[in-house]
């Protein structure tokens, strides 16, 4: 099928951009290009880097930003290698990042991809296919006490210790292989009178695995100060999460670089001398307008924080 992705807080994120025409900017996750391709539109002799680990979207954004080629790099990275990246191309200093943390449309669409439970698939949940390790490994060879913990960490289910424990049982007959063969298992873990009114009961787990298969909340906490440095002044690093982990992760992030200041409140002057790095733009996020959760249910989570980097330290 061919990658579709309905970008996310499309004008949003052009808007609050501030995308000056000779400027540099960094799109760390790429899909399907539709981001991209308005900064791009907005470029003159600036430039802009597009990352992601997934090939096909690789693929597809190349196609979709053809006619800006002269002013776009593409690379397959993850945005963790951000200043790896960047340095290979000699740029030290950049003048927006932009994180849309949500899986893409394609990659829950195509069953085989492993994402999505509506969808009987191999169990594989990998954004970037070079690694052996799948979703398959993590529900077959992760102990009980394991899946538990990711579960109630990644996936905030109250029933995590019951569906770890059912997964554990029904891998003792055979290996689970597939997405529809972890729903049963997960839907008798879940009382019946909760699944009547709850959303879909794989949902949570599925998200925990996801998150630990992909190392996304690592990722993401050992990134961000790397981001900041790349920032010239005023630059700005805008972030659309999905998911409360996530969105908490960012939050502290922007409020410890604004405030970063350690000294008691009773002390007259500061004696900690750490010095904000920048300012929060977006007091509380912005998120998805009436219009665009009409058109795109898959916005319904989505929220962006923004945070403008002052001066250098």
């Amino acid at each position: 099928m061919a990658f579709e992705h309905k970008s996310v807080l499309l004008d949003e994120v052009i808007d609050n951009m501030n995308i000056d025409p000779r400027g540099i900017y960094v799109d760390g996750t790429l899909g399907g290009g539709g981001h991209s391709y308005e900064i791009a539109a907005r470029l003159t002799e600036g430039r802009l880097i597009g990352l992601d680990q997934d090939e096909e979207a690789i693929q597809a954004a190349r196609l979709r930003l053809a006619d800006y080629s002269s002013k776009v790099s593409i690379i397959r990275s993850n945005y963790s290698e951000i200043q790896k990246v960047l340095a290979n191309i000699q740029i030290d200093k950049v003048n927006g990042i932009l994180l849309d943390l949500g899986v893409s449309s394609y990659q829950l669409d195509t069953p085989e991809r492993g994402f999505s439970y509506r969808e009987d698939a191999p169990l594989d949940m990998r954004m970037d296919n070079r690694n052996d390790k799948t979703a398959r490994d993590i529900i077959n060879d992760y102990s009980e006490m394991e899946l538990y913990r990711i579960i109630k960490s990644y996936g905030e289910d109250r029933f995590a210790k019951n569906i770890a424990k059912h997964i554990v049982r029904a891998r003792m007959d055979k290996p689970i292989e597939t997405t529809y063969e972890l729903n049963e298992i997960i839907k008798a873990a879940i009382p019946a009178k909760v699944r009547a009114v709850g959303g879909h009961p794989s949902k949570r787990t599925y998200q925990a695995i996801r998150i630990e298969l992909n190392r996304e909340l690592d990722v993401l906490k050992d990134t961000l100060n790397t981001m900041l440095d790349l920032l010239a002044p005023e630059g700005r690093l805008l972030i659309i999460t999905f998911h409360s982990l996530e969105d908490r992760i960012v939050k502290d992030f922007f409020k410890l670089n604004e405030n970063p200041c350690t000294c008691p409140p009773s002390f007259p002057v500061c004696v900690c001398h750490k010095k904000p790095r920048g300012r929060i733009i977006t007091r509380k996020p912005i998120l998805p307008s009436p219009e665009e959760l009409e058109e795109n249910r898959r916005s319904k989570s989505a929220k962006l924080r923004i945070f403008e980097k002052t001066s250098e330290n």
